[in-house]
This record gives C-alpha cells, sequence and structure tokens, in this order.
C-alpha cells in the first residue's frame, strides 16, 4: 500500500474512516500545490478522483505495423528513427521519420526543443501513440505521445483502454491517470460506501458500485470504444443513475425544506370569481377547470404552493393566474405577477386591469423604465396595501420594494429565471414566519422526463386543452428569393380586411442593430405596399410609444405590424391572420413556435410563413421540418430538446442544476422515472443515504439544494 500513501500520511500514520473524507494529499505525490490545482476540477478527496470520470478513451494495447495504417485513425507504432530534422516553411518543424520494416511514417512536431532534437537520434527505437493523418508525403502524425524503447528492452503494451479526462491547466492527463491508479488501489483497502438499495440494483442489473468504477476507468481491452461512447454498458448506467438521483434528491430536499414552512391558509370564497365568470364571453375549458382546481387544493393548504403550470400557446393560462389572484384578493392579502420583459409585464397589466378593474379591484404596474414619481407612487401603493395585485418585471423584487401583505407570486415564463432567483422572490415575500404561495408559468412546453428534473421542487399542472375554434396555423417554408412573393401575399390578406405581422431576426447579439434592422424593413415594406398602413414596434421604443401602436393595431388602424421578437408572447389580435418570419433559421423551436401562437387567434384561415437564407445547415433545416409537420408545443418541445439539448431548452440562467458530468438528459431519459421513485425511497427509508449520494455527485454545487 506505500505506492499509494503519501509522504505526510506515513509520518503521522493517520487515515480518514473513508474515502469521501480522505483528503486527495493522502496520495502519494499530491502535494500543497497540485491538490490546489485539482480543485479546480472539483477535486478535494480520493472519492472525487474516482468520480471525476472519462471523457472519453484511446486503444493503446495494440501496436499497429506502420504498412496497415488507415487516415484519420489513432493508433500506437513503433519504429527505428531513420532521420530528424528541421524544417523551415511558414512554420519552424521538426520533421522525423521512422521506420518499422512494413512502411514508414512521419512525426512532426511545431513546438520541440534542441534536446528533443538530438534524442530523436538515428538509430533509437520509439513508440509512439497519435491520431494518423495524411501528410505532403506520406503518413504522419502530428505531436504524437512517445517513449524511447531501450535496446534489448521489451515494453509491454497497456493491459486496458487509457481513458482521457477532464484536465485543466498543471493537471495533465498523466497525472491524472497515476493520481486515479493510486486511488483504486486504495479503494480496495477503504472500499466506496453502496449508497443504493440492493434491490434497486438487481432489478435494474447494475453491478455493484466497486466494479463499476474500477470498469469505468480502466475498461479491458476486449471492450469496444464505440460501445464505451454509447454509455449502454452496465457499469456506466449504474453510474450515470447514481448521478440522475443525485440531482432529484437535491431538488426534492428543495420541496421539502419549503414544506416546512408555514403559508396563508387560504379559504375557497368565490364571490370575485363568479362575478368574472358571468362578464367573460367564453366558458373555461375543461384543462382550465382543472388546473384552477389544482391551485385552489394548494392555497387551502398551510405550507406555500410551489406549483408550475404548463401550456401551449394560447391555452389561457393568463386566465388561470387571475383566478388564483382572485382568490388571494378576496382573502385580503397581495397578489404579485411578475413577467421577464417590460413588453409581456405591460399585457399582463392590460389583460388584469380589463377583467379585474370592474369588480373593484387595484392594479399597479411596476418596471425599472418608469419615471420616478411613476415609480415611488407604484411603490407607496404597495407598501400601503392599495395595490391588490402588483403586476411587473423582476423590479418588483428590489430592495426598495415592500409589499403590505402578500399572499401570491405569479413568476411568467419560469425558464427565463433560474431556481436561485425562484426562492430570492420567495424570500422577498416572506411576512413574519408566513411565506407566499408560488405559482410559475410557461408557454414553454417542457417534455416530462426534463421537467421530472428541472421542477423536481415543483408540481406540475398542464393545460393540455386549447379553446374552442382555434384553428391550425398552415406553414409555409420557403426561401428568400420569393421574398417578393410573399410581399404580394401580405397585400392580398390585407386588401381583404384582415391584417399581419412581419418579424424581423436578431442579426446580431445587439438590441439596436435589430430595431435598426426593424425600422429599415417597415420603410421598404411600407415603399412596396403604399396602399397599407405599416407599423413599427420593437423593444427599445417608449413604452408609451409601444402601447399606442399595439392599440392602433389591435383596432386595425395598422395593416401590417412590423416587430422584432418582443412581440413573442403575450399579443393578442385575432383579425391578425399571416405572420412572416425573416431569416427563421436564426431562431430557435421554441421561439419560432411562440410566434406563431400570435396569429390563428380568429376565426380566419391563418398561415405562418417561415423565410430563410440559403444555405441551410443540417440543424436549421431541420426545426424548420419540425414546424411544418406539427404544432403540438409539447412535440416541438421534445425536439428542441433532442436538437439543442437540455441546457439551452430550459435558458442559462436554469442550468446552474443541469451540469451532469456522465448524464444525459435526452439519452437517458428512460432512467429517470426510476430514479424519480428512488429518491423519493431514499429520502423516506435512509435519508442518511440519500445526503451522502448528493454530496459524492454535486459536490460544492450541494448548496443548491440548500437554499431557502
Amino acid at each position: 500500500m506505500d505506492t499509494v500513501v503519501s509522504k505526510t500520511e506515513k509520518k503521522t500514520g493517520s487515515r480518514p474512516g473513508t474515502l469521501a473524507a480522505c483528503p486527495v494529499t493522502h496520495l502519494k505525490g499530491i502535494g500543497n500545490k497540485t491538490a490546489e490545482k485539482l480543485k479546480r476540477l472539483g477535486i478535494a478527496t480520493v472519492q472525487d478522483v474516482l468520480f471525476h470520470l472519462p471523457l472519453r478513451y484511446e486503444d493503446r494495447t495494440r501496436i499497429t505495423p506502420i504498412g496497415s495504417l488507415q487516415p484519420f485513425e489513432p493508433a500506437v507504432v513503433e519504429g527505428i528513427v531513420e532521420l530528424a530534422d528541421i524544417k523551415f516553411g511558414r512554420r519552424r518543424m521538426l520533421l522525423c521519420r521512422i521506420s518499422d520494416g512494413t512502411g514508414f511514417i512521419t512525426l512532426r512536431f511545431f513546438h520541440f526543443s534542441a534536446v528533443q532534437k538530438e534524442g530523436l537520434a538515428r538509430g533509437r527505437r520509439i513508440r509512439c501513440y497519435g491520431e494518423v493523418r495524411n501528410g505532403p508525403q506520406s503518413l504522419e502524425i502530428v505531436h504524437p505521445e512517445y517513449s524511447f524503447v531501450e535496446e534489448n528492452e521489451t515494453m509491454p503494451v497497456e493491459e486496458t483502454l487509457t481513458p482521457i479526462y477532464p484536465a485543466t491547466e498543471g493537471v495533465h492527463q498523466l497525472t491524472l491517470r497515476t493520481l486515479t491508479d493510486n486511488a483504486l488501489v486504495l479503494m480496495q483497502e477503504m472500499p466506496l460506501q453502496e449508497l443504493l438499495p440492493a434491490a434497486l440494483c438487481k432489478r435494474l442489473s447494475f453491478p455493484d458500485l466497486h466494479e463499476a468504477i474500477n470498469w469505468i476507468h480502466r475498461p479491458p481491452n476486449d471492450v469496444s470504444i464505440s460501445m464505451l461512447m454509447d454509455e449502454k454498458h452496465p457499469a456506466k448506467q449504474r453510474l450515470v443513475f447514481e448521478e440522475l438521483l443525485a440531482h432529484q434528491i437535491s431538488m426534492k430536499q428543495l420541496r421539502q425544506r419549503a414544506r416546512k414552512h408555514h403559508a396563508p391558509v387560504i379559504k375557497e370564497k368565490n364571490r370575485l370569481e363568479a362575478k368574472l365568470l358571468e362578464t367573460l364571453p367564453f366558458v373555461l375549458t375543461k384543462a382550465q377547470q382543472k388546473v384552477i382546481g389544482e391551485i385552489k387544493d394548494d392555497l387551502a393548504k398551510s405550507f406555500p404552493m410551489q406549483r408550475l403550470v404548463q401550456g401551449d400557446v394560447g391555452c389561457g393560462k393568463t386566465l388561470v393566474a387571475v383566478m388564483a389572484a382572485l382568490s388571494v384578493v378576496e382573502a385580503g392579502m397581495q397578489a404579485a405577477v411578475m413577467a421577464p420583459t417590460e413588453i409581456l409585464s405591460e399585457q399582463h397589466f392590460n389583460n388584469f386591469c380589463q377583467w379585474l378593474q370592474p369588480l373593484g379591484i387595484h392594479i399597479t404596474w411596476l418596471t425599472g423604465k418608469q419615471k420616478v414619481a411613476e415609480r415611488r407612487q407604484a411603490q407607496e401603493e404597495i407598501v400601503t396595501g392599495k395595490a391588490q395585485i402588483v403586476v411587473g418585471t423582476h423590479a418588483l423584487f428590489q430592495e426598495d420594494v415592500s409589499f403590505n401583505n402578500l399572499g401570491l407570486i405569479v413568476i411568467d415564463e419560469q425558464h427565463r429565471f433560474g431556481v436561485h432567483q425562484r426562492m430570492a422572490l420567495r424570500e422577498k415575500g416572506k411576512n413574519g414566519q408566513q411565506y407566499p404561495h408560488q405559482l410559475i408559468m410557461t408557454a414553454t412546453p417542457i417534455p416530462r422526463t426534463l421537467a421530472m428534473t428541472a421542477y423536481a421542487d415543483l408540481d406540475v399542472s398542464v393545460i393540455d386543452e386549447l379553446p374552442p375554434g382555434r384553428k391550425e396555423v398552415e406553414t409555409i417554408v420557403v426561401s428568400n428569393d420569393r421574398r417578393d412573393e410573399i410581399v404580394a401575399r401580405v397585400h392580398h390578406a390585407c386588401k381583404e380586411g384582415r391584417q399581419a405581422y412581419w418579424v424581423c431576426s436578431l442579426i446580431e447579439e445587439s438590441e439596436a442593430l435589430q430595431c435598426q434592422a426593424a425600422s429599415d424593413t417597415a420603410v421598404l415594406l411600407q415603399d412596396c405596399l403604399p396602399k397599407l398602413k405599416v407599423g413599427l414596434i420593437h423593444g427599445r421604443m417608449k413604452p408609451n410609444d409601444k402601447e399606442q401602436v399595439m392599440s392602433a393595431f389591435k383596432q386595425g388602424e395598422i395593416d401590417l405590424l412590423v416587430a422584432t421578437t418582443v412581440i413573442e408572447v403575450g399579443v393578442d389580435v385575432p383579425n391578425a391572420s399571416l405572420m412572416v418570419v425573416e431569416n427563421s433559421e436564426r431562431f430557435g423551436l421554441a421561439q419560432l413556435h411562440q410566434l406563431r401562437g400570435r396569429v390563428g387567434r380568429g376565426s380566419e384561415k391563418s398561415s405562418c410563413v417561415l423565410m430563410y437564407q440559403a444555405p441551410l445547415s443540417e440543424n436549421s433545416r431541420t426545426r424548420l421540418a419540425v414546424m411544418r409537420e406539427t404544432s403540438d408545443g409539447f412535440k416541438i418541445a421534445q425536439r428542441d430538446l433532442e436538437i439543442r439539448g437540455p441546457g439551452e431548452v430550459l435558458g442559462t440562467r436554469q442550468t446552474g442544476m443541469m451540469q451532469f458530468h456522465i448524464a444525459d438528459l435526452i439519452r437517458d431519459q428512460a432512467l429517470i422515472p426510476d430514479a424519480n421513485k428512488t429518491s423519493e425511497e431514499l429520502l423516506a427509508q435512509y435519508p442518511e443515504n440519500a445526503g451522502l449520494i448528493v454530496r459524492r455527485w454535486l459536490g460544492e454545487t450541494e448548496k443548491y439544494g440548500n437554499v431557502g
């Protein structure tokens, strides 16, 4: 065992009882400086070393005759140095030619020393590894790893496949492999704690933890690399499952902690709700009624509601939020509604006013761009309780805003806000020992397996029914070369009394440039269509100006509205039956689906034209094909997940807890239901094991599960 124990440990004779508590400095050759560098990789203990898993593998278990080499394949070769010369071209380089009797190959070095050149002396035997490429005169390997084989020496090849680990500056692959070798030896003496129930491992045909760890770090040479990278081997699945489980547990711990808090118990009265329903020109769908019932059940409990409402574009989520707010207002408390953008918060404010002001409910709007006097008045109404419902952006929860008696927080477009922000909002609304209820809404449907992982701390409701009368929107994909045809189509639609949108893409990551592009397009379209009234709306306009434009469009005073993506959500104009999206290949699927949802809200047949600039990438071609094939938001979300991955689908702010080491939510989604069920079992029956699994896989990020 001396081969793996550090000098410090030999002196002290001490060793922690578990690998989870054993500092990495207990391994041979790891001093404080190297330990500091390893921290950048999340490695602080010997257990961390064992769970720092390979990214990929290389096969160095056999020597390939040079005459049998194929381009673009990595290989181990051994031969005699025939020459080594420095060449001068555009770059100075060292060229070394080796031969083994079956052929020769060139080794090319761009970075080298005089000592290195001298070492590559004619007649020396060398073994090297690298990717074989086609060179100017022969096959070659650029910057191979190599070592010299001394005369009369037999150098064995690797017995297992060679792992390639995530590395950092100052910590190279050889260091990581040696470190792992030592940790694997130590693991035989100090076994890792098995934290999964034996019955579960048996049911899922998982190997034990030691076998899985050994196999992952040092896979036998008879395993194909393609099988390894396919991630379907039981040893890999065993570890993938445990990582998925760690995330599930972390989120459920968050949920458990939230349920220990107190919240106002809001009993059902329904007087205001009944009055509102009498004024509506339509009947709620069964799906809306079901979700409203689930929310009322939550509000009647003594711990804070944490519910996510998912629904496709136009399913009526806003009205569900209005009903929830009414219940809270009727109980004498305030409700706050937060949207991610100014224009969406403004749209919500207008809708709430339209529905609730006739009932005598006072609604206040608060955003960061208001003038000082307006903002001060809004803050006064909020702190005194005059504002029964407050609608705004994240400005609602800044330090200078104080609520009088906040009972409910509604967060729209949840994927734009992270979990930490969600918890911060809850803290803002704390009143004594009571926390407000939270209702989270998204018009971006999230595939079930992803929701099960990303929102495991929430109860999830789905509005899976559209109001009657909503017609499916015809989706057409055309090249920008046919722009004149599309302009003619817009002219025809507007001449028949309908209205249209023309959406300009974000050409660069600059709001100013995007607005300029929209302004230029509006001018060009007005020139092409002189008999139509063309309007313009973008994110840099003042709120009053945007409101005037949108009001004119809703009232039919504008035929064609040129816009940036500010109209992505929240805009409802039933007479608009045509949408044109320029450079649609620049948009994600979810955003295209949201934009398409702005039409098809009236009785007329509606169309969405997706224009693209050729040539299309394969990814863009796939996205546009999906839009043409389906209008089902959940199917689109699943394809979006497959194309872009979970981080992009959820939004960058949401992905703090989504940084998996080896799990993949798409590839491994079949394991998620089992991980979800097992997390509940462990928390109920083996809470200590649950905590250890979280610490093993999330390490420093364990604080994610401790928020709130």
